[in-house]
């Protein structure tokens, strides 16, 4: 059983399964059934950093000020949830995810993902104040032809985030020793 909720606020935000994972399926069904969106990636496009941008930019329809860099994703996925699902939350499939794991990028893209979700769901901004919405559900789900925990968790591991492992998945969270 895998012990993440995509259809709640709590982490751990970017999830790492095997594909076709039947629990996966019946949150992102529930998440669905109650108003959220569920969005798709093909690993492909997200070969590269440009890529990354051009990529989330179009699935989410990012706003046409959208930096293109790192900070301004982070910025965009934090305001998405919102305005796309009237407030119920979204959550991102990446598909055939193996392939990222050798990009240079990937650490820092999970850690992104993390930074992005960890604000949209949260009902506070940076300094504790309120943001006058409520948290946002908003989660990653990367998705692994040939799954292998530790290979992921070894890509991964960085002091900015606690990865965990479970039973069929490896997640990732904020670590708020640095962050909070």
């Amino acid at each position: 059983m895998i012990s993440v909720d995509l259809t709640g606020t709590s982490g751990p935000w970017v999830v790492f399964v095997p594909q076709k994972t039947a629990e996966i399926d019946r949150q992102l069904s529930g998440l669905k059934a109650k108003g959220g969106r569920v969005y798709h990636f093909d690993s492909a496009d997200l070969m590269t950093e440009q890529g990354v941008y051009r990529a989330f930019a179009e699935v989410l329809q990012f706003p046409g000020y959208f930096g293109r860099n790192w900070d301004a994703l982070v910025d965009c996925l934090d305001d998405l949830c919102g305005a796309v699902t009237g407030g119920v939350g979204i959550a991102c499939v990446i598909h055939e995810a193996d392939r990222l794991l050798e990009a240079e990028h990937f650490p820092l893209l999970v850690s992104v993902l993390c930074q992005g979700a960890d604000r949209a769901n949260s009902a506070v901004d940076l300094d504790g104040m309120p943001l006058g919405r409520p948290a946002l559900a908003e989660h990653f789900v990367l998705e692994f032809h040939d799954f292998d925990p530790d290979k992921v968790v070894a890509q991964v591991a960085q002091p900015d985030l606690i990865v965990t492992t479970g039973v069929g998945f490896v997640a990732a969270a904020l670590n708020p020793e640095e962050w909070h």
